[in-house]
């Protein structure tokens, strides 16, 4: 009886061992950050979001019930793709001063979500449009081509991702070097236009400190422009930047002038008061013979002159870049 007993326990604690686990229906993700720049973290789509609590030493960890997909994970500052499935068990590292270069996954689900990691960063390296501008424009028909079968060579041999993720990837190709392709192109019209030292077409716009102002009366002078509108979410943000570079320079052979394409001119003389933006504020009036000259289809747009009102650059860095004061310096502002 006691022999049999003991094959029954055996046998049941066999039968326990070889019973498949239960998927869960949710997803685990953990990790840890250096250098967190806040302390939290949102993941989201356009149907989803959850705020994450990220603790004093940069680790986390939570629970998120999901739709299969592709998601969005930011602190706020920097974000970057995650790829999120029930039972997944993801543990997530990184570091916010090279952000993307040190996202990794380990944990159920990794071999997706490294694939992401791989492929944001492969892809900012193959799109560089510094140098992609930089070509004429059958250089950069060319590069194109080499850019889009890399991608799809790339894509194509990702045997271990899940197949509706290269299935995307693969299908967003075309529409994403179709972007570029038009951005670039734009960028080598406006420079082979407008190459160092060619004369700038000129303006005379209503001042908000009263009268007019045109480029021939800042000759003598560096001229940064900067085309903007109140409406503009990103040339807002740009405001705080130019402050300072405002502020840095104050003293020195240049003058900061802000030309608004606001159609609603109350709104630029009201945002200009209530904020009390700096340098020479000009609306055009709706004349748009100088940003059509300088070919300008999306704003912000900074444009540099010299002192005799030539071009140093068509499409100037932003003032968040600091590019810009490199520029300055080499040109002993």
């Amino acid at each position: 009886m006691k022999k049999l007993l003991l094959l029954v326990a055996v046998f049941a604690i066999f039968s326990c061992k070889n019973e498949p686990e239960v998927p869960k229906d949710y997803v685990t993700l953990s990790g840890k950050i250096e250098n967190k720049n806040s302390n939290i973290l949102t993941v989201r789509s356009r149907t989803f979001s959850k705020t994450i609590k990220v603790n004093e030493d940069g680790t986390f960890k939570d629970t998120l019930k999901v739709e299969k997909g592709v998601y969005y994970i930011s602190d706020g500052k920097e974000g970057t793709n995650i790829y999120l499935e029930n039972d997944f068990d993801l543990k997530l590292t990184l570091d916010t001063k090279m952000f993307d270069e040190t996202v990794k996954y380990t944990g159920k689900g990794a071999v997706h979500n490294n694939f992401l990691a791989e492929d944001a960063l492969k892809t900012e390296k193959l799109l560089n449009m510094e140098f992609l501008t930089s070509l004429d424009a059958a250089g950069l028909e060319k590069e194109m081509k080499r850019i889009r079968k890399d991608l799809n060579d790339f894509y194509n041999s990702q045997k271990d991702v899940d197949s509706t993720i290269i299935a995307s990837k693969l299908k967003d190709i075309d529409p994403m070097l179709k972007s570029y392709t038009r951005f670039a192109s734009e960028e080598i019209t406006i420079k082979t236009k407008f190459p160092k030292g060619t004369p700038s077409p000129t303006f005379n716009y209503e001042n908000h400190k009263g009268g007019k102002t045109s480029l021939a009366d800042l000759k003598g002078k560096y001229v940064y422009i900067d085309m903007w509108a109140t409406w503009c979410g990103p040339c807002i943000r740009e405001i705080p930047s130019l402050k300072k570079v405002e502020e840095q320079y104050h003293d020195k052979n240049i003058a900061f002038v802000s030309i608004s394409v606001d159609k609603n001119r109350d709104a630029w003389v009201k945002m200009v008061t209530d904020k009390n933006l700096g340098g020479i504020q000009l609306h055009f009036g709706g004349d748009n013979t100088f940003s059509k000259e300088y070919i300008v289809s999306g704003i912000p747009r900074f444009i540099l002159l010299d002192t005799e009102g030539k071009v140093v650059s068509p499409d100037a860095p932003r003032p968040s870049d600091p590019k810009l004061i490199e520029m300055f310096n080499e040109l002993k502002i």
